[in-house]
């Protein structure tokens, strides 16, 4: 079978430039490279005919001999491209393929391109504070000192790590890259230097205090802003006041996390208040005032419609939450509890069987109720 253009395997035209090239290659070995393309058979033989004509194409030297004779300058073992023996085509294919490896796995590899720095300073860990406060607090909002357990950079050697003011050193097994590269046959892998842990850099005299790891461990206390509003679950980011990053690197953030502990008057929903009111019989059955308190510390006195039953509410507006970031503010929801007295005297239980007495069908709620039963039972009958 005839060998295709080299040209057109890479799809580019006769006089295109090196960078031309490089950038179809670099698409096609994307395209057809066997890691990604597990389910394709054909992509295999695919990315090796890119590669040969890659290998040709990229040398001025074998580009212009295959631009004079085609792909018979190669034939015979003679030419010492695609074709010279075994062991140099092998080579050859390594050599292509490195040449974009960085482009093709950088972004998974985390590599920093052949000429590329070391890698940064390891950053160091977020925290997170769990802090309870009471309702009064989230409705007025505080500033709060907290002590917090941390890994500082250390005073000795000032994060660096070293000793005396010494800095560190090269590592000489990457030579500063962070990263090792093996060749394992056709494929470059690159891996994480054993030596320095891809720092990029060693130490020769580490510090006695942090023992090399350029941080100790030391509460520091912190004011905290609270603001008004918050609710259980609500994440305030401190940036920069997380661990500290290991040998100078940046410090992690510290998120505080906030429980509003539940009251013994009031529950909240959002920015809304909801109180249960204990309410007396005769006040309920004709009518009054009672007073309640209200989340700000103050008082507030609610008319009590005659005829009121236990469950029914009355809203107090903007005696709520606050809402977090402005908003405005939230109601407040009174559910009246009618209480029944117990203990009664003999005088109080003979002027209760008075009412009773006098009170007739005088039982709205029972009535109703009671309507509803005969229903549900002649439904069952029938």
């Amino acid at each position: 079978m005839a060998k295709r253009d080299y040209y057109d395997i890479l799809g580019v035209a006769r006089g295109a430039s090196p960078d031309d090239i490089k950038k179809a290659y670099r698409q096609k070995a994307k395209e057809f490279h066997p890691d990604r393309n597990a389910d394709n058979p054909d992509a295999e033989p695919k990315f090796k005919e890119a590669n040969e004509a890659y290998e040709v194409l990229k040398d001025a030297d074998k580009k212009a001999a295959y631009d004079r004779f085609g792909h018979a300058a190669f034939e015979g073992g003679t030419g010492g491209g695609p074709r010279g023996g075994g062991g140099a085509g092998q080579a050859d294919f390594a050599s292509a393929f490195s040449d974009v490896f960085d482009d093709l796995f950088g972004d998974f590899m985390g590599g920093n391109g052949r000429g590329g720095a070391r890698q940064r300073a390891a950053r160091g860990s977020d925290l997170r504070y769990n802090l309870r406060i009471s309702l009064e607090d989230a409705y007025r909002g505080l500033q709060k000192t907290i002590n917090v357990p941390s890994a500082v950079a250390c005073g000795s050697c000032n994060g660096t790590g070293a000793e005396g003011g010494s800095e560190p050193v090269t590592c000489p097994t990457c030579s500063g890259m962070g990263k090792v590269r093996a060749q394992q046959g056709f494929f470059t892998v690159e891996r994480t230097c054993p030596t320095c842990s891809g720092l990029g850099q060693i130490i020769k005299n580490p510090c006695g205090a942090c023992r090399g790891t350029g941080r100790v461990e030391k509460d520091r206390a912190l004011s905290v802003n609270i603001p008004a509003g918050v609710e259980t679950g609500t994440r305030i980011r401190l940036a920069g006041e997380g661990e500290a990053g290991m040998r100078g690197g940046p410090t992690g953030d510290l998120y505080i996390f906030i429980d509003v502990a539940d009251h013994a008057l009031f529950q909240r929903d959002g920015v809304n208040l909801f109180c249960r009111v204990p309410v007396a019989m005769t006040t309920a059955a004709l009518g009054g005032d009672v007073e309640v308190p209200t989340i700000d510390g103050g008082r507030a006195r609610v008319k009590v419609p005659a005829g009121s039953q236990s469950g029914r509410q009355m809203r107090l507006r903007g005696k709520g939450m606050p809402a977090l970031r402005g908003g405005g503010t939230g109601d407040m929801f009174i559910e009246m509890a009618v209480e029944t007295p117990v203990n009664l005297t003999g005088k109080q239980k003979e002027l209760l069987r008075q009412f009773e007495a006098e009170s007739g069908d005088n039982h709205p709620e029972g009535d109703s109720f009671f309507t509803k039963v005969k229903g549900f039972w002649d439904s069952m009958k029938s």
